[in-house]
């Protein structure tokens, strides 16, 4: 079990550490790689050709025009999440828009706007399909979030 966490560029990383933490409270490894569908095209259809070798989905983060999480769609037959990342010019509308309108047969699922631990969560239920022990672990976050409100 492993994940691939693939970011469009450096900057991205800091609004990724929902993900990163998440996944290591649920025991779920992953690599980090930064690669961008616009600078390193080439590199971006080699990592996501062969990730179906290493990894058992991707959540690929993106901002602006972000392209990433599609072309990576469009090279693997993993489950890809994606995550608009926010940005300054359209408060990250950019990103959505480009992540969620993606053409028939190259599906990616979307998470909101800087949506980082919703994409580990994402994951995680999807994980858990093949691991039961990961099931557990998201009963257990459940369990804490219902407990977290106050009534």
């Amino acid at each position: 079990m492993r994940v691939l966490i693939i970011l469009g560029s450096d900057s991205d990383i800091p609004q990724m550490e929902g993900t990163k933490k998440l996944l290591a409270q649920f025991k779920i490894p992953f690599d980090l790689v930064v690669a961008s569908a616009h600078r390193n095209p080439k590199q971006v259809s080699n990592i996501a050709s062969q990730a179906d070798a290493k990894y058992d989905l991707v959540i690929a983060a993106a901002g602006g025009a972000a392209h990433l999480p599609g072309v990576v769609a469009a090279n693997t037959t993993l489950p890809v999440i994606g995550v608009p990342i926010e940005t300054k010019s359209l408060s990250g509308f950019d990103s959505l828009y480009s992540i969620v309108q993606m053409p028939s047969g190259i599906p990616v699922a979307t998470v909101a706007i800087g949506g980082a631990k919703n994409a580990a969560i994402l994951a995680a239920q999807i994980l858990s399909l093949k691991y039961p022990k990961i099931k557990t672990a998201l009963k257990a976050l459940k369990r804490k979030m219902e407990k977290g409100v106050k009534i």
